[in-house]
């Protein structure tokens, strides 16, 4: 029992020094009989979602070929003349030109070309937060002696510790050169006629001769060739990240002292240890394998961490009345 008392004057004092330096107000106001001390409280997490792109949004160039009419035109040949029985006509011969194949554009689509590279995504970020030492602990007593002053050093010990952020690593595609359309020229093609014409007409007897014609195969442009542009969505994944919603900070909480635990008090918490799968010694001891029972069985149902609070008390399911 002096044990636990020892223990629990030098949690608080220690508590006490931790508030006056860090400026925080003192434990809450409250009767005669009661103990409090400074508590970490567990870190609560949730798992958010989030969503990320996999693949961009990407367009694609469709090339629609131009549509082409085939058709038949007269083109003359050789014009009306007169003819002479004397004297006949004389005609040169002329070459020209006639349009077979208009002028044309060709258009070839080079597709983009990808590359997959990865990139670390921060999951959850750094934070800091206070981490505890050695608390709550005994020391034994001789036989017929007395506690020394010297004799109570332990207390809550605390450390700002900063947890390193997490991150994942995700597979990424882009574009390493994009799509692009080559336009290629394809000339007109001409066929070439000759058709003769009179340089000097036919003297003395006259006679008409008909104009000669030719019928040729040509091709005329009815639709344009043309582009169609086919825009392709982006593509998404799903990310998980656990971030921390409450909790990792340091709280004044009701703990048992020398006024409200006797040796019966922590035997009763040390059988309800046992009860709970924590072994221990239940002999009303509150020494290291108690402590360090206590300390497993507060970090397995989320309470906080150091001192035997009335919260672990009444989780146990011991009752937390004053000892006679």
């Amino acid at each position: 029992m002096n044990k636990l008392i020892f223990a629990s004057i030098a949690a608080i004092a220690l508590s006490g020094c931790v508030l006056a330096q860090d400026g925080e107000a003192y434990p809450p106001a409250s009767d005669a009989g009661f103990c409090f001390a400074r508590v970490l409280i567990p870190e609560t997490t949730e798992i958010v979602t989030e969503q990320m792109i996999a693949e961009p949004e990407r367009t694609e160039v469709r090339f629609i070929s131009a549509v082409l009419e085939t058709y038949t035109q007269e083109v003359l040949v050789k014009e009306a003349t007169k003819a002479y029985t004397v004297i006949p006509a004389q005609f040169i011969t002329q070459t020209e030109q006639i349009l077979e194949e208009p002028e044309r554009i060709e258009t070839s689509i080079i597709p983009a070309s990808f590359e997959t590279y990865t990139e670390k995504v921060l999951v959850r970020p750094a934070y800091t937060t206070w981490k505890p030492g050695a608390a709550f602990y005994g020391q034994k007593i001789p036989d017929g002696g007395e506690a020394a002053d010297s004799a109570v050093s332990t207390g809550e010990r605390l450390s700002r510790v900063e947890v390193p952020a997490q991150f994942e690593e995700v597979t990424r595609t882009r574009i390493v050169t994009p799509e692009r359309a080559e336009t290629k020229v394809i000339p007109a093609r001409y066929r070439t006629i000759s058709r003769q014409i009179v340089e000097s007409p036919a003297r003395v007897v006259e006679e008409d001769v008909p104009a000669v014609y030719e019928t040729i195969t040509l091709q005329r442009v009815v639709t344009p060739a043309q582009e169609e542009t086919i825009v392709i969505p982006a593509t998404y994944r799903t990310v998980e990240k656990r971030e921390v919603t409450g909790g990792g900070n340091v709280e004044s909480r009701e703990v048992l002292c020398n006024t409200n635990a006797s040796p019966a008090k922590i035997k009763e918490v040390q059988q309800a240890l046992n009860e709970k799968g924590y072994a221990v010694p239940a002999d009303g001891e509150f020494g290291p394998a108690t402590l360090k029972a206590m300390e497993d069985y507060q970090r397995a149902n989320g309470l906080p961490v150091g001192y035997l609070t009335i919260s672990t008390v009444e989780s146990l399911g011991v009752s937390v009345n004053q000892a006679d």
